[in-house]
């Protein structure tokens, strides 16, 4: 007897038909309304802890030079093709508004990521988002917020998809762009036809940047999502305009039909982790479980004779000595470990400028030993874990046991933790006043007479002076 074969698990061109299809339907014609409570719930706090640390990232070098660089190349003033860029207000095109926000956000590594994909969603959609609200006056909060939705979803699996296909490890850039070209579709009403053309060009130029050449020398580049918000919006108005690029093989290859079966269905969006420190999220599993023996046995810098981390591979790799710049501070292990045990946390001030050159911490950083352990990299990239030894001054040895890194599903931080961490990156910069009114703004999104213009106001002028000159320069 023939057994039928579920739709969903169809083989050959159906299955190909059916993904396309079923993305289509999801990004150009799913209802805000139908979107599950909970989802856009939680990507009103994706969108506000991003925002916090776009506005932290702002006086630094890198987005400075994002900033002017989007201004002098990626110009426009047509107004449907245009926008200010946050927290500047000098005007560019969509495209480099967007480039210039998610380069700046790229180089304060705070922003939330997703464990499969080994990599970051809205330090890309956000900007895009951000970029094409300007010429969408009456987006209302649900549908700005089902937009992000659709962009963390399509850019999720775009992901999943391209590691599951190839052997390099490649940047956020190389997938986020499809998350993009979707949010894009989405709010310029592309057809079908656009959509899949957007996709396939965003696939295409993609930047299929290697990001372990960036951990072996962190500079300014990052994870390459700068690129792929500048490639993902102008693929959608190269599609707009006739442009064709299709097939994009992490949507449409027969092999990867699996990853997008779950669409709509399974939401990553809640799946997505938010940092409680700005540092590479695979020393966080190291950090924690030292930040949880030093407050288990009250121990101060002087009690610590040796730690020893044990991770995963890939944190095994991650930059070795006292570093002298933010970037290297940013993908140093041994560094995030020695600064949280000499100062009980990590904050902008220990990253960049005089943090660089803490003797303290230098000194500590020599006390500190990182292995590879096995158990814990084969639990890459689903989970990031480690373990910590800690010998005292006086001769005990403290184990942590296994530890997963915070902030995920496994271990959530609280609503009201994420909206301290973004007060704690967006005051300094911006005050009090305007940082908690962009607070509220977010937060009313939900509000199904809420208009995203609200927020928008809020978004674009830079910040005063003055403010700024209260924090450390980095």
């Amino acid at each position: 007897m023939q057994v039928a074969v579920p739709s969903h698990r169809r083989e050959g061109p159906d299955a190909r038909t059916d993904v396309a299809t079923r993305l289509a339907d999801f990004v150009l014609r799913r209802p805000a309304a139908v979107f599950p409570t909970p989802v856009l719930d939680h990507a009103r706090y994706l969108l506000l802890d991003t925002i916090g640390i776009a506005i932290a990232a702002g006086p630094m070098e890198a987005g400075r030079i994002a900033r002017d660089t989007a201004a002098l190349l990626y110009g426009s003033t047509d107004p449907l093709h245009s926008a200010r860029m946050l927290f500047d207000g000098r005007r560019a095109s969509i495209a480099g508004a967007a480039y210039a926000a998610a380069t700046q956000i790229d180089n304060l590594d705070g922003h939330d990521g997703y464990s499969p994909t080994k990599g970051h969603i809205g330090v890309a959609v956000v900007p895009a988002l951000a970029a094409l609200a300007e010429a969408c006056p009456d987006l209302s909060g649900p549908e700005a917020l089902a937009s992000l939705v659709v962009g963390y979803e399509v850019a999720g699996r775009a992901g999943i998809a391209l590691h599951a296909t190839v052997s390099d490890y490649h940047t956020s850039g190389a997938w986020n762009a499809l998350g993009v070209a979707a949010v894009a579709a989405r709010l310029r009403r592309l057809s079908d036809e656009q959509l899949r053309q957007a996709l396939g060009i965003a696939e295409y130029h993609g930047p299929r940047s290697q990001m372990m050449r960036e951990i072996a020398t962190p500079t300014m580049l990052h994870d390459g999502s700068g690129i792929g918000a500048l490639i993902g919006l102008s693929a959608a108005v190269l599609a707009e305009r006739g442009f064709t690029g299709a097939p994009a093989i992490t949507v449409e290859a027969l092999d990867v039909a699996p990853h997008w079966q779950d669409l709509g269905v399974f939401w990553q969006v809640l799946h997505q982790y938010v940092k409680p420190y700005p540092i590479c999220r695979w020393a966080h599993a190291a950090i924690d479980a030292t930040r949880g023996l030093c407050r288990a046995h009250h121990l101060t810098p002087a009690d610590i004779h040796h730690v020893q981390v044990n991770s995963f591979h890939y944190a095994a790799t991650l930059f070795d000595g006292m570093p002298d710049t933010t970037s290297k501070a940013q993908y140093s292990l041994r560094f995030a470990v020695a600064t949280f045990i000499i100062h009980g946390r990590i904050g902008l001030e220990h990253i960049s400028g005089n943090g660089l050159e803490d003797a303290a911490v230098a000194e500590m950083l020599g006390r500190i030993t990182v292995s590879e352990s096995e158990r814990h990299s084969v639990r890459f990239p689903a989970g990031r874990w480690a373990d910590v030894v800690v010998t005292t001054t006086d001769g005990r040895v403290l184990t942590s046991g296994d530890i997963h890194a915070r902030g995920g599903p496994e271990a959530p931080l609280t609503l009201q933790e994420i909206e301290a961490k973004y007060m704690e990156f967006a005051a300094p910069v911006l005050g009090q006043g305007r940082a908690s009114a962009i607070r509220d703004a977010v937060l009313s999104l939900t509000d199904p007479d809420s208009r995203f213009r609200d927020l928008s106001v809020l978004l674009y002028d830079p910040p005063v002076i003055s403010t700024i000159l209260q924090r450390p320069a980095w």
